[in-house]
């Protein structure tokens, strides 16, 4: 690496309180920011990320708990680490820094490991999964981290880095990505692009992901106002679409649950069938307790108002073609 394109030690991490972590993450892009920059990340969309980055999403005061993904990933972080140092005999050190691109200031990496002495590869991520997000891994590293790694490579100059990843709790395969200046030329142009929406305070385009739904949720609450887009072409035929889309999806849903349930009645009461290219499962789940609030009302009113929240109602979106159309 050449010395003109070494990273900038930006803060140190050792002792930074959790919320001033937060705060400089908030005021770049992280590499695991990078696919949701570009819009290629499957848990989050530009417009969720762009929210965060703008201050409309409050940060979390608190470290995500046990539920969480992320409290695994960091709790078993340097188990996964020792295991990559078990395996391939590579010395590895915590960097305890967040990092910035020399050249574009908004481009940040926090890199898990240093790894020392060995010219072919520098940086090691080390990642878990789980049952379901192991699947994400059957191919080889999924494009969202390949991404998260370019962004690092890029930050720091480095020319490969090693992925670890310690499936289902007991399998670790280790991966080797090497920098491909192609696809770091083109992130930083998408980052810049998005990074730009931030800077200038507009919201990027929604993608059509659930992440996009929900951010649109909490960014317009609704009020009764009206407005009419019957002069806008674009958006006139955006309605049109729609329309028919949902027209075909219901006929589809009508036909998909016709089918299942002819299914449904030649099985009866067993609980597997076995077809020419595949089975299907009908199973009873286990029964459940559930509060009968109904009654907890009119028997113990009291004690259900000591107990009762209010929580803010959500926006429903109908679609009402004119008849005449």
């Amino acid at each position: 690496m050449n010395k003109q394109n070494a990273a900038v030690r930006l803060v140190d991490t050792k002792k930074l309180p959790y919320g001033q972590w937060l705060d400089v993450r908030r005021n770049g892009i992280g590499s695991s920011d990078a696919a949701a920059a570009v819009g290629l990340c499957p848990y989050k969309s530009q417009l969720e990320l762009w929210m965060e980055k703008t201050g409309r999403t409050p940060p979390e005061e608190v470290r995500p708990g046990q539920d969480d993904p992320r409290y695994w990933g960091t709790l078993l972080e340097p188990m996964v680490a020792t295991a990559y140092q078990d395996c391939t005999g590579h010395k590895v050190r915590k960097l305890n820094a967040v990092l910035q691109h020399p050249t574009f200031p908004f481009m940040l990496a926090n890199i898990d490991r240093e790894i020392v002495g060995v010219p072919g590869v520098q940086v090691l991520e080390c990642k878990t999964a789980g049952e379901f997000g192991s699947r994400l891994w059957k191919d080889g590293v999924p494009e969202y981290v390949q991404l998260q790694v370019q962004h690092q490579l890029a930050v720091t100059g480095k020319v490969a880095a090693d992925v670890a990843v310690l499936l289902c709790g007991q399998q670790l395969e280790i991966h080797r990505i090497e920098r491909d200046d192609e696809v770091i030329a083109r992130l930083v142009v998408l980052e810049t692009r998005f990074w730009g929406y931030v800077e200038k305070d507009i919201e990027p385009p929604a993608d059509g992901s659930e992440s996009a739904a929900k951010a649109l949720r909490k960014l317009y609450r609704g009020n009764d106002t009206s407005l009419d887009f019957s002069g806008d072409e674009d958006l006139s035929r955006a309605f049109d679409a729609l329309t028919t889309l949902k027209g075909e999806l219901e006929a589809m849903e009508h036909e998909a649950e016709s089918f299942k349930q002819v299914i449904q009645q030649a099985m009866g009461d067993a609980s597997k069938a076995v077809f020419a290219h595949g089975e299907v499962t009908f199973k009873r789940a286990k029964d459940s307790a559930a509060l009968d609030t109904k009654r907890l009302v009119a028997e113990c009113p009291d004690v259900a108002a000591m107990y009762s929240v209010t929580r803010p109602g959500s926006r429903r979106f109908v679609l009402s073609r004119s008849s005449n159309n």
